[in-house]
This record gives structure tokens, C-alpha cells and sequence, in this order.
């Protein structure tokens, strides 16, 4: 009875201490799934090493002792496995989402806003209206060209005869000095002369000055509006151009608002195109208009000061004129007086 008494005080022993050593491990396992669970699962096992030549009372605690700790293993097992796939997945997820900033971040590319690139992407109408622009500069610089020139040729061949018929004293004389060449002084000479030439034998030297008064006039009224020309192109570029751009501005923006209707997006790089095309109409008007409107009103200076030498001309071929017919009668009262 004393042997069967202290094998069964062994035995109780023997399952607290596996039931003890069996609560830490499984503890160990659930919180470090990977690293102490073979050694748990060994101190279990090698307990019942100094029971084994005892009668078969202590052999139901081996099984008792193992199955916590074979199954222990299996519990922990599937929370490993989560963890192992959520740590793998986690970088992924990580540069899947920067790269989704980063393409947000850096969002459509936007194509080049050079003027050319502008023009060839515009609208059939606001490339028109830009081209009729440039055109419209292109006239604009031609005629400030050719009348620059003009203007200074005339001016410097008025000049030259007002000066060398400053000592003439008759219309004969001063068409002499001035030779066969062409100009408006030469003109006035000859409207003179031809005048006094049919009025000869008429005594009224009042009638004579009248009627050749009004040649010169016509005469300055035709240089007028030979020197004037081109200056009404001028003026119509300059007022017009402005609002022929701003015409192809209200155009392109019309489309713009139409394009980002149907893309249904206020994005700038889809919106700032077209307005920058549309824009750019209005610069080219502009380009247009400023020069224009500065060359009008040089040439508007320019011209008042050649007709006033016109003007200068005009005089002394009328003085000459009265020289004559004074000179003339002045001949008749003396062979009278004879």
C-alpha cells in the first residue's frame, strides 16, 4: 500500500510539473510563434526520462504532457503564417500607393506653348484671322519702307530747286536753272507759263493771277493725295487690327470651353492650350496695330513738313509769274510813253 501510495503521489507530481511547464510554453508560442516553440515542446517530453521504470501509473502522463504540446504548435502555426504574408505584402502596398502620388503629383504632361506649336494647333478660323494679322504687319512695314523713301526723295529734290531758283528773276530763268528734270517746282513753272502764255494780250493782270492761282491749287491738291498714299492703309490696320485679334481670341476660347466641356475636366494642362492659342491672336493683333498707329502718325508729321515746302514752291513760282506781267507792262506803258 506504501508503494502504491507513493506512486500515485509521483504521478500527481509528475502531471502538475508537465501542467506547469506546459502554461509558459503555449504562452511563449502565441506571443514568439517562431523561435521557442521546439524547445517548449522538448521539456515536456523529457520530464517522464526518470519515470520510465516505474509501473505502468506514471505511462498515461506521457500523453497528457505531449498532446499540449503537439498541439500547441498547430495553434500557433496559423497565426505565423498571416503574419509572414502581411509583412510581405506590406512594401508592396507601400510602392503601389508612392507610385500612385508620384503619378498624381506629377499629373498630365503638358505639351510645348511655342507660338509655332500654338499656331498649328489652332482652330481653321483663329488661323485666319492670324494669318490675315500678319500680313496686315507685313503691309504695314512695306509701306513705312517705300514712303520713308519717298518722302525723303521728294523732300531732298524740292529742297535742291527751291534753292536754285532763289536768284531767278523770271519763270524762264528758273526753267533754265532747273533744266528738264521732273518735280512738283518744274510742274508749277509750267502751269505759269502756259497761263501767261494764253492770256497774252490781256490787260488784267488780277485775272491772270487768279486763274493761275487755282492751276497751282490743283496742282497741290493732286501732290496731296499722291503723297497720302498708303497712310489710309495705315490707319485701318491700326484701328481694326485690335479688334480683328480679339475677334480670334473670342473664337479660341469658345473652342477651349467646348474641349474641356467634352473632357469634362478643368485641368490646366488641358485648359491652358487652347486659351494660350486664343491669346495669341490677340498679341498678333496687336503687333499689327502698334506699329501701324506709330508709322501713320510719323508720316503724318513727315508729310505736313513736304507740304509745306509744296507750299513754299507754290509761292515763288507765283511771285515769278508777277514779275513778269509786271515786267511786261512795265515794257507796254514805256514804248507807250515813247
Amino acid at each position: 500500500m506504501k508503494t502504491t501510495s507513493l506512486q500515485a503521489s509521483l504521478a500527481a507530481a509528475v502531471l502538475m510539473a508537465a501542467t506547469w511547464l506546459a502554461s509558459p510554453v503555449s504562452a511563449q508560442q502565441q506571443t514568439q510563434p517562431a523561435g521557442p516553440a521546439p524547445a517548449a515542446a522538448q521539456r515536456p517530453v523529457a520530464a517522464p526520462a526518470p519515470v520510465a521504470p516505474q509501473p505502468s501509473a506514471v505511462a498515461p502522463v506521457a500523453p497528457s504532457t505531449a498532446a499540449p504540446a503537439a498541439t500547441t504548435p498547430a495553434v500557433s502555426t496559423p497565426a505565423a503564417a498571416p503574419a509572414a504574408s502581411s509583412t510581405d505584402a506590406g512594401p508592396a502596398a507601400g510602392e503601389v500607393a508612392s507610385a500612385d502620388r508620384a503619378q498624381k503629383s506629377a499629373g498630365p504632361v503638358m505639351k510645348e506653348l511655342s507660338p509655332w506649336v500654338m499656331f498649328m494647333s489652332a482652330d481653321i478660323i483663329v488661323k485666319a484671322v492670324m494669318i490675315g494679322l500678319a500680313f496686315a504687319s507685313l503691309v504695314t512695314w512695306t509701306v513705312f519702307i517705300a514712303k520713308s523713301i519717298e518722302l525723303s526723295v521728294a523732300s531732298g529734290k524740292l529742297r535742291s530747286a527751291l534753292k536754285k531758283i532763289a536768284e531767278a528773276r523770271s519763270l524762264a530763268e528758273a526753267q533754265m536753272a532747273l533744266g528738264t528734270k521732273q518735280g512738283i517746282l518744274p510742274s508749277f513753272l509750267a502751269a505759269a507759263l502756259r497761263e501767261a502764255r494764253m492770256s497774252a494780250g490781256l490787260s488784267s493782270d488780277a485775272g491772270i493771277k487768279e486763274r493761275a492761282a487755282s492751276s497751282f491749287a490743283e496742282i497741290v491738291r493732286a501732290e496731296q493725295r499722291r503723297i497720302r498714299i498708303g497712310m489710309g492703309v495705315l490707319a485701318t490696320i491700326g484701328s481694326t487690327s485690335p479688334f480683328v485679334g480679339l475677334f480670334g481670341t473670342v473664337w479660341g476660347i469658345m473652342n477651349s470651353f467646348i474641349g474641356i466641356s467634352k473632357s469634362q475636366t478643368t485641368n490646366l494642362a488641358v485648359v491652358a492650350p487652347g486659351i494660350a492659342e486664343a491669346l495669341l491672336a490677340t498679341a498678333i493683333g496687336l503687333v499689327a496695330a502698334i506699329p501701324a498707329v506709330i508709322v501713320y502718325n510719323h508720316f503724318s508729321r513727315v508729310t505736313k513738313s513736304y507740304l509745306e515746302l509744296v507750299s513754299r514752291a507754290s509761292g515763288a513760282s507765283a511771285r515769278l509769274l508777277s514779275r513778269d506781267l509786271d515786267r511786261t507792262h512795265g515794257t507796254m506803258h514805256s514804248r507807250a510813253a515813247e
